[in-house]
Formats: C-alpha cells, sequence, structure tokens
C-alpha cells in the first residue's frame, strides 16, 4: 500500500493561482500534489484559469485560492457590506475594548461640495465629543462597585473595567465611526463581495470594492479581473426603493413586539427525531416521520435525550437539528446587530439604519449621571438624520449611533439556534445581545420545548437584561 501523505502547498512558494490548479488537476491527472504543483508557472496557471474557470465556468476551482484583506478607517457602515458573505472569516476592531479618537470617522463622498458636508462633520463631532466625554463619569461609576479582586493585575483590572465602561458608552458612536477589520476568502468569494461591493448605492463602498479588486489582481490576476458592478443588484435595488418611496408599495407600518416568532416549522420537532432515526437506519423519510408520530410523548423525550444529553456547551450538534426552521422579526440596537449580523449561518434582511425606532439608554449612563448630555446627543443625530434622509436614505445611515433600534428579519435552523443562543446569553456577552438571545430562546422554548431544554444558557431572563442594564429600550 503507498504510504499516506499529508502536507501544505505553501503560499510562500507558489501563488494563490498555482495552489487553485495544482488541486483542480488532480481530478484527470494521477501524479502527486506535489509533482503537479511543480509543473506549474504563474503563466500556465493563469492560462488554466482563464480556459476552466472564466471560460467554462468551472468557479469552484477558486476556491483553493485563498486571500487574506486587511482594511483600515473604514466606516462601520461599509463593514456591513464587507462581512456579508457566509463563506469568508473576519475580524473586527471592538467596540466594546477599544476607545475611538475623535478623527475616528468617515465623510460620505456624497456629501461632498454640499453645505450639508459641515452640518454632518459638526453633528459627528458633537457625538464624539459626548462620547469621550462619557468615558470618565462611567468609568468612576464601575470603579466603585468593582473593586480590584485578589492579586488581580493592573494589566487585568484595567481590561475588566475597560470592557465595561467602554461598552456603555459605545451606544453613542455613529455608523460613520471607522474601524479595521481581516477577512479570509477563496477567490470565488471574493469576486462575489467585489461584485456586490461595486453594485452598492453607498459611494465609499464602491470606492472600497474598486481598491479591493485592485489588490486581489495582484495575488489571483486572473480570477478576479472580470469582477464587475452587477445590472441586475443596481437596477433591482433601484426600481423597488423607487416604487416603495412613490407609495406603489408601501405598508402601513405599526410598532409589533420587539421579537416576535412570526414563523417555525411546527413538526420541526418531529421531522428531527425522524431525520435522526433516518441516518441510522434502513428507511424512507416518509416511514421515519410516520414512525415517530406514533410514539408516546416520554418515548419521543427518550429519543431526544439520547440525541442531546451529552451535549456540552462547546460542542456542535448533529446536523440533524437542521430540519426545523425559526423565522423572526426583530427590533434591536444597532449595537446589538453589529453582532448578531456576524451568524452568517441564518438569512437575515435588516432594514436600512435609521432613527424612527427610538433608542436605548443604557442603566449605568444615567446612574453616572450622564443621562441628560446623552440624550442631547442622540437628539442631535435624529435631527440630522431626517436632513440626511430628505437628500439620500443610504448617506443618512452614518449619522445613527449604535443606542438607535433597527429592525431585522431572520430565519435560521435550531442547530444555528443553539449556537447563536449559547454564545450570545453568556456571561460575557454584551448586555444587549443577551436580552435578544435569551428572548429568541424563550419562544422558542414555548413551540418547543422537548429539544430547546439541551440548551445551556447563562441563568437569566431577558426581562432581568431590560431591568438590571438599561433605563430605557
Amino acid at each position: 500500500m503507498p504510504e499516506r501523505e499529508i502536507y501544505l502547498l505553501s503560499p510562500r512558494a507558489l501563488s494563490p493561482e498555482t495552489i487553485a490548479v495544482a488541486f483542480a488537476k488532480t481530478s484527470r491527472a494521477p501524479e502527486s500534489f506535489r509533482e503537479i504543483a511543480a509543473e506549474l508557472s504563474d503563466e500556465k496557471s493563469a492560462q488554466f484559469h482563464e480556459k476552466w474557470v472564466v471560460g467554462y465556468g468551472h468557479a469552484s476551482v477558486a476556491e483553493h485560492a485563498v486571500l487574506h484583506f486587511a482594511f483600515e478607517n473604514v466606516s462601520r457602515i461599509a463593514i456591513e457590506t464587507i462581512e456579508s458573505s457566509r463563506l469568508a472569516s473576519y475580524t473586527e476592531k471592538s467596540t466594546r475594548y477599544q476607545k475611538w479618537g475623535q478623527a475616528d470617522f468617515t465623510i460620505p463622498p456624497e456629501l461632498d461640495g454640499l453645505p450639508l458636508r459641515d452640518e454632518f462633520v459638526d453633528t459627528v463631532r458633537f457625538l464624539f465629543s459626548t462620547y469621550a466625554e462619557s468615558l470618565d463619569p462611567v468609568k468612576n461609576l464601575i470603579l466603585e462597585r468593582s473593586p480590584r479582586r485578589e492579586n488581580e493585575s493592573d494589566e487585568g483590572y484595567d481590561r475588566r473595567i475597560r470592557s465595561q465602561y467602554v461598552d456603555r458608552c459605545r451606544f453613542i458612536l455613529p455608523a460613520a465611526a471607522n474601524a479595521n477589520v481581516g477577512m479570509t476568502a477563496n477567490a470565488r468569494v471574493v469576486e462575489m463581495i467585489i461584485r456586490k461591493m461595486l453594485s452598492h448605492p453607498l459611494a465609499e463602498v464602491r470606492q472600497i470594492g474598486e481598491k479591493m479588486k485592485e489588490v486581489a489582481k495582484a495575488e489571483t490576476p486572473t480570477l478576479v479581473k472580470y469582477a464587475d458592478a452587477v445590472p441586475y443588484f443596481v437596477e433591482t435595488v433601484k426600481e423597488l426603493q423607487s416604487s416603495v418611496d412613490s407609495g406603489q408599495w408601501t405598508v402601513n407600518n405599526d410598532r409589533a413586539d420587539w421579537c416576535s416568532l412570526i414563523d417555525y416549522d411546527k413538526d420541526g420537532e418531529k421531522k428531527i427525531l425522524a431525520a435522526t432515526l433516518y441516518r441510522f437506519n434502513e428507511m424512507s423519510f416518509t416511514n421515519a416521520l410516520t414512525y415517530i408520530e406514533a410514539l408516546s410523548e416520554s418515548e419521543k423525550a427518550e429519543l431526544a435525550d439520547t440525541l442531546l444529553k451529552r451535549l456540552s456547551r462547546y460542542d456542535v450538534p448533529l446536523r440533524e437539528l437542521e430540519y426545523s426552521t425559526y423565522t423572526f422579526d426583530i427590533i434591536m440596537d444597532q449595537g446589538a446587530y453589529a453582532e448578531f449580523k456576524r451568524h452568517r449561518m441564518m438569512t437575515q434582511t435588516p432594514q436600512r439604519l435609521s432613527t424612527r425606532l427610538g433608542y436605548t439608554i443604557p442603566r449605568l449612563v444615567t446612574e453616572a449621571g450622564f443621562g441628560l448630555k446623552y440624550e442631547a446627543a442622540m437628539q442631535s443625530a435624529i435631527q440630522m438624520y431626517e436632513k440626511l434622509y430628505a437628500f439620500n436614505p443610504d448617506v443618512a445611515q452614518y449619522i445613527v449611533p449604535n443606542g438607535f433600534n433597527r429592525r431585522v428579519l431572520a430565519q435560521f435552523n435550531l442547530r444555528e439556534a443553539f449556537a447563536f443562543c449559547q454564545l450570545r446569553s453568556a456571561a460575557n456577552a454584551h448586555f444587549s445581545i443577551r436580552r435578544v438571545a435569551q428572548k429568541m430562546y424563550e419562544e422558542m422554548a414555548r413551540v418547543h420545548p422537548l429539544l430547546t431544554k439541551y440548551m445551556k444558557l447563562h441563568d437569566e431572563t431577558w426581562e432581568q437584561v431590560e431591568e438590571n442594564y438599561f433605563t430605557q429600550v
């Protein structure tokens, strides 16, 4: 028997496009990957991609070329598009642990040469100065209430305290605030992201897309060179928005419950249990489902226990939990949404950032005596938002602080629900997202108690989060 080998094709020795070709050729070439790669050059690799990826549409080959992007000083509203792909990895500068400087914001290019630009800058500077002014009062209050632990280092104490006061004050930071984000993705995903960005209504996002294409072409010149704006994206979004603005598709608005389970699979638990039996038996799914439906409640509970009783907080449930789905209509503050959007195994439809759904007030900000200044900052954002909205609703998003509420539609399966609810309800999670996770869990547990009871959540309710951490939600 040939000896088993497992090794890397190093990006230090081979270009991403060459690595992609080396892997692609193994489907028809009997040689080892090393031998295939040794025969390749950048020129031959480019020719291969021109013929097979570009010419014949074998785009999966491009998934073997991996790129690492560093984005610096881009607005948090632009980051939402950068981070919108399911199949990429991201790490972002955190508003929970880092402080923002007075000039750390982006001015939308659409405002260049307009009087609105100066008003926008003045409002953003007011928000940033209020943010800076809020840090010490909230910090001092937390210092009074959180004494140093025995043997706690200066660095450890500072880090623990900083994470508490910075994540209260972050509610004032607007979407114009800059951040850095690192992204790792394969060339196929990169091409899709570039096309999405070049088709975006915001000029900043399109500019980032152009630069991203330029940078990517230096490493994968063949695989991304045809990434351009997509007329379907551009024209469809434009027509739908125009139809809504004209009143053709306008729907009357009402303030529904802030977290509504609007749809779910009524037989979801039965389907999961049936899929579990299907995996380990020789039967059709229809027969498995019929069998489950005939079981007593105690027998179903016994099967559910076998399926999930060994699950720890850090384990991933069996894939069969994906056979039940849930759809939520949620209103959460933008700070919470910044964390919610990272769960990309969901289908999410966020509405544009707006000041029209009101804003939250962290309790510690009020208790630190900073409530009036906080509200003054929020009111200034509301006034500027309406002026910007009349000019361009997309551009108006830049002025909206993290404390304002945003509506998002989200659909996901029970397996992802385990991941989200357990991670985001943890004691060290931000209280805004803990509130969302606990409420979503409560709604799912109401309709599917048999399986959701195995979720391991922090001992807390969403009502307790509201009472302990918010003056206003």
